[in-house]
């Protein structure tokens, strides 16, 4: 079996509030987490954990990854977006024009966000984060693919994206240009192996595939910290039992 998808991990200035942001625009339950930050587990058949780990470095640019929510009606998406200024968030002008039909928000610690106008083709059978819309190249939504045994669900035109067999959100990469990279990532993905599983095994297997060994400064600990063929970093965990939702996955 290969690694599973544990955590998307936000670098956070203030954990407890972005974390509670985030719960309530989600509707999932806040939990400690044992590297000292706050984790939230989902009530819907995403899959993986939201972590938010303590970090004084202030945020700089956009980040890699953001979320693509959906909406069933356009007093949805309203609602959405109203509950989300509500709890902190703020409009963000990114160039998007004030035609467009989707809206772009930033959460208190201005990590991007879109709410989707309802009727998106792309997202029709997604729940309520429908995607994880990255800046990657096409090499890295194959390595992704390979890496987490996701079937790729878009090939084209140098975009590509990825999707749990058992549903949840898809990751999406947008192809070139690709946005130059200035430090560390604000958000990352834990990875782990199966619970009985091998972590050198695993690492040993990413590293076949294209990923590389990085020092970010982490030190001695349980965890490996890599990065993938366009160089944004992830972490590999030790083995554990994959998270369980609602569904029974």
């Amino acid at each position: 079996m290969t690694c599973h998808l544990d955590a998307l991990c936000f670098d956070a200035n203030d954990p407890a509030r972005l974390a509670r942001f985030w719960a309530g625009l989600l509707n999932w339950e806040m939990a400690d987490d044992p590297q000292g930050g706050i984790a939230l587990l989902p009530s819907d058949d995403t899959g993986f954990r939201l972590r938010f780990l303590p970090s004084q470095t202030q945020k700089t640019g956009p980040n890699w990854t953001h979320f693509d929510l959906t909406s069933t009606s356009p007093e949805d998406q309203q609602n959405t977006v109203a509950k989300a200024l509500e709890l902190g968030g703020r409009h963000l002008d990114i160039g998007q024009g004030p035609d467009a039909a989707h809206v772009v928000l930033a959460d208190p610690e201005g990590n991007e966000f879109d709410v989707i106008e309802p009727g998106n083709n792309f997202l029709a059978d997604c729940g309520f984060i429908g995607a994880l819309a990255s800046d990657g190249s096409q090499e890295v939504g194959y390595f992704w693919s390979a890496a987490l045994d996701w079937p790729l669900v878009w090939d084209q035109d140098q975009e590509t994206a990825i999707r749990s067999p058992h549903g949840g959100p898809k990751i999406t990469w947008g192809g070139p240009p690709l946005a130059p990279k200035t430090g560390k990532e604000r958000l990352h993905f834990d990875l782990a192996p199966p619970v009985d599983g091998d972590q050198q095994a695993e690492v040993d297997r990413l590293v076949s595939l294209g990923a590389t060994r990085v020092d970010i400064g982490q030190g001695d600990v349980s965890w490996v910290v890599m990065a993938d063929p366009d160089g944004h970093e992830f972490c590999v965990l030790t083995p554990r039992r994959p998270l369980t939702n609602p569904s029974g996955r």
